[in-house]
């Protein structure tokens, strides 16, 4: 078997395929990484939606037998919409990031990594491979540094020369020995503006991010959005671009390769009252595809009932007295409480009035408070 070979046809195959970018890798254990990951888990900057052990997260020999080389493959998606919807008074829109405005991306990849593997196996049938994307063992940011897709920026992403940091990531453990690329030098040089651009200083240092003080993670999370994060949300629905478009590698950066990235703009940007009331049927229906629904409807709703106050949307308050007096989940109820006491009138005052009596649970009547005390606070004062 010629190797050299092999790869120079594997890269030529991999571009019919739709992967932009493709790049080896030694499958050597990733020290550093590691002791970035140690210190990590003991600052307590770790999202828990990660592999738990360590181990298994910087050496390949541990998830895979005899690993001799790494795959790495980008692929990019746009960064700008082709037909773009406007929030407007009364009809107010949340957003969803970037990465979750097509179809599901670990769908996308996961599929290119199939036929790569098909391809390797018609040339080479007692090839090996283990595919991963986002969910697996290994950090994919780690590989596709190593194998010299991109460098790590300060805001903790791949940026690419080609296509910034608009990529979506995905490897291949295989025990064909696949000549290594060499790695890209950084650089984001004395360049800070993605720190600055962070609503909740996430971004500690670059290249380190506390994933517990991240909106991206904060808009994934299912219980109460802690009050300080609030009014940092946004509109935001999923995720968030602000280290993403704050970064000038990223400028005029927008890529329309691939039809399954395209957002469908009712989805990417939806309307928000419409969110509070959707069915679970209709949610999975309108959202399913997208990767940003695969934590279900709740914390969409949570975050669009936010949305809502910061807008201070007041053509939502029936629909938010609605969710406040009916909705059988606390986290909902409480949220709509808070979120009209934001938007402020009387309609929501008496509503939060009447909560105040009729509210069982603890958590929503603290909630219910809380929307009250807006009220207080906007009172003049007196001598």
């Amino acid at each position: 078997m010629d190797i050299r070979q092999l790869q120079e046809e594997v890269i030529a195959y991999s571009k019919t395929i739709g992967i932009d970018k493709i790049g080896f890798a030694s499958p050597s254990p990733f020290t550093e990484m590691k002791s970035r990951l140690l210190r990590q888990q003991e600052l307590g900057y770790q999202s828990g939606f990660e592999e738990k052990d360590i181990e298994k997260r910087v050496r390949p020999d541990l998830i895979f037998d005899q690993p001799h080389s790494i795959i790495a493959i980008a692929v990019a998606y746009p960064s700008k919409m082709k037909v773009r919807v406007v929030s407007k008074k009364g009809q107010r829109r949340g957003i969803f990031c970037r990465a979750s405005w097509g179809v599901d991306y670990h769908h996308v990849l996961r599929n290119k990594l199939k036929k790569l593997e098909e391809f390797i196996l018609s040339k080479v049938p007692e090839a090996r491979f283990k595919s991963m994307v986002d969910t697996g063992e290994l950090v994919d940011r780690a590989v596709a540094e190593r194998a010299g897709i991109g460098w790590s920026g300060k805001n903790c992403s791949i940026l690419t020369p080609e296509f910034g940091s608009y990529v979506y990531l995905g490897e291949m453990i295989t025990n064909l020995p696949f000549i290594p690329d060499a790695p890209m030098e950084d650089q984001c040089g004395s360049c800070t503006k993605c720190l600055d651009a962070c609503p909740t200083g996430a971004l500690v240092q670059g290249g380190q991010l506390d994933s517990q003080r991240c909106i991206a993670f904060l808009t994934q999370t299912k219980g109460f959005l802690p009050d300080e994060f609030r009014d940092k949300l946004g509109n935001r629905l999923y995720g968030c671009d602000s280290c993403q478009t704050a970064c000038p590698v990223n400028k005029g950066k927008d890529f329309h390769f691939h039809p399954e990235t395209e957002p469908d703009p009712e989805v990417a940007k939806p309307l928000l009252k419409p969110i509070l009331h959707i069915s679970n049927k209709d949610f999975k229906e309108k959202f399913g595809p997208v990767s940003g629904s695969w934590r279900g409807k709740k914390p969409i709703q949570r975050n669009a009932i936010l949305a809502l106050a910061h807008f201070k949307d007041d053509s939502a308050v029936p629909d938010l007295i609605k969710v406040m007096q009916e909705d059988p989940r606390p986290v909902i109820r409480g949220t709509a409480a808070w979120s009209l006491g934001k938007i402020g009138g009387e309609g929501a005052k008496t509503a939060l009035e009447n909560a105040l009596v009729q509210e069982k649970d603890e958590d929503v009547l603290v909630e219910v408070k809380k929307g009250l005390d807006f009220f207080r606070e906007s009172q003049p004062a007196t001598r």
